[in-house]
């Protein structure tokens, strides 16, 4: 897949593009990998979604959260590159100049551990390689596996912007990397220091907070004496989960309340197997409740003891390398792996005596989010961003309401850990990555920073200067993409256009990762840049997006969450090989409800590949009959439809109103990030409406015989192509490459646009509730005129009599659709009664009253038990719509339109329930 687009075949591809469409013969079968792959070219080909600051419309931005360079693509991605493109397609189509930048994240950690398991099958070391060879390697690496997940997006027809695809290592990021950073060093926000990290002994660097997963795991607690320096014999008692680490201990901290321990405050210990005298120190972190009430202090090995040690002015004993073995500092354990260590120290701490218990319990262990080693904190030197004078303005950002954010429960989560957060350490000692501008000094000792690579030292004038070795954290640079990918520093046309964006579509498990710390670089930064006509740039302006769409997990079809261990990985290729792209983005926007984890089915996916089958099947109906219409002379040319005279025929009125309302109810749900609600919508009025209804009532119309009306004929064939063109245009965002092959076909392979992409997106022009409340009662009749022959037993092909009792009003309109109600529901003939109808083959709904007529007699045992289950199903819904309407709480808090609902629903209710008991009764059956 990843050599996809690497043939030279624009020209072929048009021509072949052009000839496949030159007539509306379409095959019988809808195969979507014949047209997929054809398409998905096409676009990109044609670049068709490029944008630029000169393109008219108003902005629609949207940044693609950067995939990793390694990797592949997964249902995550499939549901966030879906809604996303979806939304571009459906703004794109309203007018706007909608632009979906794509792009993917050098990934430091991940590709680093890719390229050195690589050198590891050679039996090589990066160590071995050299800085400079590794970094050669991993960039040729880069590009002959990297970006496979964005190939795998181009397949998949995503409309993005490729021209401006970006890697977070070119040359123009980097840059501006390197001038952020510097700016918030000579802001006093950039500092270096030795602090407690969390440091994963395999990928041998600190990670953050945010990259450890806790997992809660059955441990033991240690409970060790140490004896008291000043009275010997006596002992205090401590207790740890981590006994390895006492090498380094400089104190023993009580809480100064804690009555057991007053008399040892300012007394020593004697450190067991290593003879150390240390203080007991009374600190209020401490918790009485804990183990024995002291605990040991080891500042080099826990964040807690770090501060104590701050705090009492104690020293910091590091015994570990970064590998997680015992160094030099832990004496005769030197070289030992940490959980070796741990298993001798208590043997010999049991030999000596000093080992007083041994108690289960459950520890919460941080494991390193990439390797699943577990983390070590650990005493290190690195670079730390002051975070609060960002993170102030970033708070401010979200309460004023200049992001807002969907579902609305993510803004409560942003906001406590916003409220909370610490400074973050954005140094990383891996050697892939955007190095650290910092240079040290050899004769001063001082640090150098500065954007271009300096000569001499800023301090002492020193030639003898090395580049400081760490890189930066990964999200450090994909925290700035959202003004970095549009030119920062230098501020052209298109920062000044497509800044800020309009819309982030994400994950949850990015909210802090990436979300938030856009969200404070954007706003420090670009409160620096001014609006393009030379004011000052608001908090509301520097914001890097307007809305935040937190989209849900893709779960299995039992709604288990997606595991390797557990086998239940699905690939989204294998399943688009299977039933097509179209069909997979359909099955996700169907069930992508906000706030809602998607259970994803297959049958659901095989369910919307028949639906992608039953429109190909209406187009090849659609293009049949006008060829027909060609042979009898009638002539209807698809790009005239706009001045061709439309049919204004009950089923035409009809239909183009249920298209008006289809598409306001679209839009709207698009506007809220409703996906599934759009997707059913859509799928409801082209198979419902279109499929169903309208085409078999418009088949009344097409009668090509001599002596035909052809004016009429003509109206209602360009109404059918009208509307069929427009619910291409409705559906296209949802299924593009569907839509794209049946809409060139219907214009012969000459369209007025290159792409449907292209065209306007329906909107809601006028809408007749009228008709559209008639064709309801027609369909309801025909429904339940089709179910009373089903229960008869009448022959699906016989025509037979009914009788209908209802008012005037609905008498003369179905008395005007007999022929419509004769074609359709196969009846010979309709009678209206004024006298109340019985006996066999009766139907009822609240406005009117339908019976068929057939000679063979039903079961009046097995009528009398469908009427009495339909009357306990009634029963049942009025007594809940009752209980409903009685509640004075639902009726304060539900809407207006679903309490006017239900009583109205009430109401017909009591109507429905008296035609049905009325039946029983003509039955014998009460």
């Amino acid at each position: 897949m990843s050599g996809i687009f690497s043939l030279c075949y624009e020209e072929e591809l048009v021509l072949t593009l052009m000839s496949a469409s030159l007539d509306k013969t379409l095959p019988k079968a809808y195969d979507p990998t014949a047209i997929e792959d054809r398409w998905a070219e096409y676009w990109v080909s044609e670049q068709l979604f490029d944008v630029s600051w000169k393109d008219a419309g108003a902005p629609f931005t949207i940044l693609l959260p950067p995939p990793n360079v390694t990797g592949r693509l997964h249902m995550g991605h499939m549901l966030n590159q879906t809604e996303m493109d979806i939304l571009t397609r459906w703004r794109r189509m309203c007018g706007h100049r909608a632009l979906w930048v794509p792009g993917t994240d050098h990934a430091g950690i991940a590709t680093q551990m890719m390229v050195e398991r690589q050198l590891a099958e050679e039996k090589k070391t990066r160590q071995e390689l050299g800085r400079e060879a590794f970094i050669d390697r991993v960039w040729q690496w880069k590009q002959h596996y990297g970006g496979a997940i964005l190939d795998q997006m181009k397949r998949l027809g995503a409309s993005v912007d490729w021209s401006r695809e970006y890697f977070t290592m070119d040359d123009d990021l980097s840059i501006a990397v390197k001038e952020a950073f510097v700016r918030l060093h000579e802001q006093g926000l950039i500092y270096r220091g030795a602090y407690i990290v969390n440091w994963c002994p395999r990928c041998q660097t600190a990670i953050s907070d945010l990259e450890v997963v806790h997992e809660e795991q059955q441990g033991k607690l240690w409970e060790i004496r140490y004896e008291v320096v000043e009275d010997p014999g006596t002992y205090l008692t401590i207790a740890t989960t981590r006994p390895e680490t006492m090498l380094g201990d400089v104190a023993v901290a009580v809480h100064p309340d804690d009555e057991r321990y007053r008399h040892l405050h300012g007394k020593r210990l004697r450190l067991p197997l290593v003879g150390r005298e240390i203080p007991v120190v009374a600190d209020a972190w401490v918790s009485p409740e804990f183990g024995t009430g002291a605990v040991k202090v080891t500042p080099a090995h826990d964040p807690n003891d770090f501060a104590i040690g701050q705090r009492h002015g104690l020293a910091s004993i590091n015994v570990m390398d970064e590998t997680a073995h015992m160094n030099e500092a832990a004496g005769a354990y030197a070289g030992l792996d940490r959980y070796v260590a741990r298993k001798r120290i208590v043997e010999e701490l049991e030999a000596q005596g000093a080992l007083v218990a041994v108690k289960d319990h459950v520890n919460s262990v941080g494991k390193c989010d990439r390797c699943k080693t577990v983390v070590e904190p650990r005493l290190s030197t690195q670079w730390f961003l002051k975070i609060q004078p960002l993170a102030d303005k970033a708070i401010a950002a979200v309460e004023q309401g200049y992001i807002r954010f969907t579902p609305e429960q993510y803004r409560k989560t942003y906001d406590e850990w916003m409220r909370n957060i610490h400074d973050w350490c954005i140094s990383r000692q891996l050697w892939w990555g955007h190095r650290i501008p910092a240079w040290h000094c050899r004769t001063c000792g001082q640090i150098t920073v500065a954007r271009d690579t300096p000569s001499v030292c800023s301090h002492c004038k020193s030639a003898e200067i090395t580049q400081e070795t760490d890189v930066l954290d990964t999200w450090f640079s994909s925290g700035l993409l959202p003004f970095t990918v549009f030119g920062w520093p230098r501020n052209p046309r298109d920062l000044e256009t497509f800044y800020p964006t309009q819309l982030l579509v994400t994950g949850f498990d990015i909210l802090f990762f990436w979300v938030a710390r856009m969200i404070m670089f954007g706003c420090w930064f670009m409160s620096e840049v001014p609006m393009p006509d030379g004011s000052e740039r608001t908090l509301k302006e520097a914001v890097p997006f307007r809305e935040v769409y937190i989209h849900a997990l893709v779960r299995d079809a039992d709604r288990q969450k997606m595991s390797k261990t557990k086998g239940n990985v699905i690939d989204p290729i294998d399943i688009v090989k299977r039933y097509g792209t179209d069909a997979v983005r359909f099955t996700l926007a169907a069930m992508a409800s906000p706030g809602t984890d998607i259970a994803f089915s297959e049958a659901r996916t095989e369910g919307y590949r028949a639906f992608a089958n039953k429109i190909w099947n209406a187009a090849r109906f659609i293009f049949m009959n006008l060829e027909r219409a060609a042979e009898a002379g009638i002539v209807v040319d698809p790009n005239s439809l706009e001045t061709a005279p439309l049919s204004d025929t009950l089923e035409a009125r009809w239909i183009a109103s249920r298209l008006n309302t289809t598409a306001a109810e679209i839009n709207r749900a698009l506007g809220e990030y409703r996906f599934h609600e759009a997707a059913n919508l859509v799928y409801q009025f082209f198979w419902g409406d279109f499929c169903d209804w309208y085409l078999e009532m418009v088949k009344l119309r097409l009668d090509f015989n001599d002596g035909v009306d052809q004016a009429s004929l003509r109206a209602a064939i360009a109404l059918l192509l009208h509307t069929f063109e427009a619910a291409l245009r409705l559906l296209s965002p949802f299924m593009p490459f569907l839509t794209e092959e049946l809409w060139h076909a219907f214009y012969d392979g000459k369209p007025p646009l290159k792409s449907i992409a292209l065209t306007r997106y329906p909107q809601a022009v006028q809408v007749d509730t009228a008709v559209e409340g008639q064709m309801a009662q027609l369909q309801e009749l025909i429904v339940n005129i089709r179910a009373a022959r089903k229960d008869l037993g009448v022959e699906e092909k016989a025509a037979v009599p009914i009788r209908i009792r209802t008012d005037e009003q609905m008498q003369q309109f179905f008395t005007d659709a007999t022929q419509m109600i004769e074609r359709l529901a196969r009846v010979s003939s309709v009678e209206f009664s004024v006298d109340a109808l019985a006996g066999s083959g009766l139907r009822s709904t609240t406005h009117f009253d339908v019976q068929v007529i057939y000679e063979k007699q039903i079961d009046p045992a097995a009528e009398r038990e469908r009427l009495t289950k339909e009357l306990a199903r009634m029963e049942k819904e009025q007594a809940n719509a009752e209980r409903q309407l009685a509640n004075e709480s639902f009726l304060s808090k539900a809407p207006a339109q679903v309490v006017d609902g239900l009583r109205k629903r009430a109401a017909e209710l009591v109507l429905l329930l008296e035609k049905t008991r009325r039946a029983l009764d003509d039955l014998g059956g009460r």
